[in-house]
């Protein structure tokens, strides 16, 4: 399970567009916490401190304990903004965790063991992932880090179901027939463009070899014909 991280926050006395530029000039983010049956709270983050905590994964699976003015409020990301181009994050959504909830997450599958899979590593089949991540109704404390999946015995042909699978926490969302993976047999893909790629260059190696030899008769029609004695 993700252990609970700790965030400094500032409340924010003013909301809007201007507001959130004025933020973001002073190297916050703007943010909001909701739920719980409470007035939503306008909050500044940090934004190097966020944005660390974004790019290093697993962000919207994470609890917090939120400082705000001294008070502690315990909450999880659901949903955040960056910038289109710069990919700066711009805005972060923070629900309020209060006892007895569950919430829905995605958690990211992880596939293991994949070396003792005799269909793709004697055999070389391909693991086809259908689904990343499970989305789960899990309580806040305790989200899985993700659900590992091992591939060891695992064959061309093989399927493997999310009823096939141990859900660490929570409850699955989707169905128990949902598709995670299947090992595909090896591709003839790349023969195939081999031969073709080869047949391509002979016929341009015939062409010019064509092009050479008229091109050889016609400079020996040019010649002027040898005058008489």
């Amino acid at each position: 399970m993700s252990a609970t991280k700790t965030l400094e926050a500032v409340a924010r006395d003013r909301v809007g567009k201007g507001a959130a530029r004025a933020v973001r000039r002073q190297g916050q983010i703007p943010a909001v916490i909701y739920g719980g049956n409470q007035a939503p709270q306008a909050i500044a983050v940090d934004l190097i401190r966020t944005r660390t905590l974004i790019y290093a994964g697993g962000f919207k699976t994470t609890l917090f304990d939120i400082t705000v003015g001294g008070k502690k409020t315990r909450a999880i990301p659901r949903d955040f903004q960056l910038d289109p181009v710069t990919g700066v994050p711009l805005h972060v959504d923070f629900l309020r965790v209060v006892s007895g909830q569950t919430v829905t997450v995605d958690v990211p599958v992880h596939f293991l063991n994949e070396e003792n899979a005799p269909g793709i590593k004697q055999k070389g089949g391909t693991l086809n992932v259908a689904l990343h991540t499970l989305s789960l109704d899990v309580a806040p404390d305790q989200i899985p880090d993700a659900v590992e999946i091992d591939l060891t015995g695992r064959d061309i042909g093989d399927v493997i179901h999310v009823s096939d699978v141990k859900i660490p926490a929570g409850t699955y969302t989707g169905e128990a027939t949902d598709t995670i993976a299947n090992i595909l047999p090896p591709t003839v893909l790349g023969a195939e463009v081999e031969a073709e790629e080869a047949a391509i260059a002979e016929a341009q190696s015939a062409e010019a070899a064509e092009e050479k030899a008229e091109e050889a008769e016609e400079a020996e029609g040019d010649k002027p014909a040898d005058s008489e004695a």
